[in-house]
């Protein structure tokens, strides 16, 4: 096994939140001599040169200016998103029952609610703390690191018909305990307390926090092969690092090419960080000005320009392989899966596909054609929405995996070289 998946596998350990993605990725970067830009204020930009910017702390886009960069040349971009399904802890979250402590939470994105319990989790994210202005308060990242919560389910002698399925409540049945208390407790301001244990502060200090639950376990390699790869996280990490592969393995000439990680993709993208956003378009031409592009120039540079849009797909289910389209299905290890649907839901078309298939077809990578059932509906992703803001034409491709939207998820190990590898390549074609 190559030793891109047991980095895959360390950054999926630190991704813990998408904000700490982020950190992880702008050091990936720093490392690999970029050099970090302020979100606002000029940019000094240089044939040559390898930039990254992060925005609102959810956003981070990678690029490098080819040595021989025109303007109007077209733009070579490659996406993932950060974020994945999972609960968000309420401000005041303390309720006690059953002698324990439990936090409020609520979900974020389609997460398949059974798989969180009974599993050891914590949270991590970001917290706002009181500073000199209040208008600027200051940001910290926060990781509980220990699984300091857990999920505990119903028995099935208290709920005989549980093996027949189960409708999740998460105002009731998802709801993680933290603490057993005596009779005597004051529940309020128990995590408040506990999270600033965690910061070095104090309680008051706190004004307010983003902070999601995570799975802790640890990514494992099994089979009798260690062929397959399970962990939490994998849609979107596996994307994620592969378009850092790619930019940080970048040589093109020509051109500005980019790696952007977008975040909210699981409720839509339609934030200011998200890809259905205008963000990456002031970005893009912000990098264009600063390389003395005009408008016009600049437009030449998107109509001209490609998206890969890099996202999980599903994987034929060895147990359900009758859900997988009888002439388009994916399998694991079998390479990377071009992803294709008329309505839109994937943003590739036929043009897309050939150039992807081409690249493919002249760096021996492994591909595979994917599309949904056609009675079934099946999820979109973030290239439709990057498309329309963009005027850009795009394909998208991922791994095909097995789970998705699970607490924990499987895909076969040797299909992140393919995608890797085919990141790669199509930021380096000239």
């Amino acid at each position: 096994m190559k030793n891109d998946i047991k980095e895959l596998m360390e950054m999926l350990r630190r991704s813990v939140s998408p904000a700490h993605t982020v950190i992880d990725a702008g050091i990936r970067c720093t490392d690999a001599g970029f050099t970090k830009l302020p979100a606002s204020g000029a940019w000094n930009l240089e044939k040559g040169g390898k930039y990254y910017v992060e925005v609102f702390g959810r956003l981070l886009i990678a690029f490098t200016v080819g040595e021989e960069y025109q303007p109007g040349d077209a733009f070579r971009l490659a996406a993932s998103h950060i974020d994945w399904p999972c609960y968000y802890i309420k401000p005041d979250p303390e309720q006690v029952a059953g002698g324990c402590v439990k936090l409020s939470v609520e979900p974020y994105g389609g997460m398949i609610h059974s798989t969180w319990l009974d599993r050891p989790l914590s949270a991590a994210g970001v917290v706002t703390l009181r500073s000199e202005n209040v208008l600027e308060p200051m940001r910290v990242h926060a990781d509980l690191f220990e699984p300091v919560l857990t999920i505990p389910s119903l028995a099935i002698h208290l709920n005989r018909e549980v093996n027949k399925g189960v409708a999740y409540n998460p105002n009731k049945d998802m709801l993680p305990i933290c603490a057993t208390v005596e009779k005597e407790f004051n529940k309020d301001g128990f995590f408040l307390k506990k999270l600033a244990e965690k910061l070095g502060t104090e309680p008051e200090n706190i004004l307010s926090f983003d902070l999601c639950l995570y799975n802790t376990e640890e990514p494992v390699l099994c089979g009798f092969d260690k062929d397959i790869l399970t962990s939490p996280r994998l849609d979107n990490i596996t994307s994620t690092y592969a378009v850092l592969y790619g930019i940080t393995n970048c040589t093109r000439k020509r051109g500005v090419t980019a790696a952007i990680l977008f975040d909210n993709e699981e409720v839509g993208s339609g934030t200011k960080q998200g890809a259905d956003s205008a963000t990456l378009g002031l970005i893009l031409e912000k990098i264009s000005l600063a390389l003395g592009a005009n408008r016009s120039e600049y437009i030449d540079s998107l109509t001209g320009g490609f998206m890969l849009s890099c996202d999980v797909a599903h994987a034929k289910h060895p147990n359900h392989a009758d859900m997988a389209d009888g002439s388009s299905a994916s399998e694991m290890n079998k390479g990377v899966s071009l992803k294709m649907n008329y309505e839109q839901r994937y943003a590739t078309e036929a043009a897309g596909i050939g150039v992807i298939e081409g690249i493919c077809k002249k760096h021996d990578i492994p591909y595979q054609r994917y599309m949904n059932r056609p009675d079934l509906r099946g999820g979109g992703t973030l290239g439709s929405y990057a498309a329309s803001q963009l005027g850009m034409s795009v394909a998208d491709v991922g791994v095909p995996m097995l789970a998705m939207h699970s607490c924990r998820e499987t895909m076969g190990a040797k299909d992140q070289d393919a995608l890797n590898r085919l990141v790669e390549a199509y930021m380096n074609e000239e």
